[in-house]
């Protein structure tokens, strides 16, 4: 499982971060071209996607790694 990825607001625009990485991936001048980036990068490396509002906050997650199915509980 890869490192889990992150958009975030930078600067007036949006960038694309690796857990516990301090530098930015990559930068979009649109969230949504972010987020079908970073999409793609949590895809192949099977891990969680982190959507972050203009405040910094996290909205919305997404997993592609291996998820237990059924889930527990």
């Amino acid at each position: 499982m890869g490192k889990n990825q992150h958009v975030v607001p930078h600067d007036g625009r949006w960038g694309v971060k690796g857990e516990r990485n301090s530098r930015i991936t990559a930068l979009y001048p649109t969230q949504e071209a972010a987020i079908h980036a970073a999409r793609e990068i949590s895809r192949n490396q099977h891990s969680e996607l982190f959507i972050h509002g203009q405040d910094g906050r996290i909205r919305e997650r997404d997993s592609h790694g291996k998820d237990p199915y059924p889930p527990k509980g």
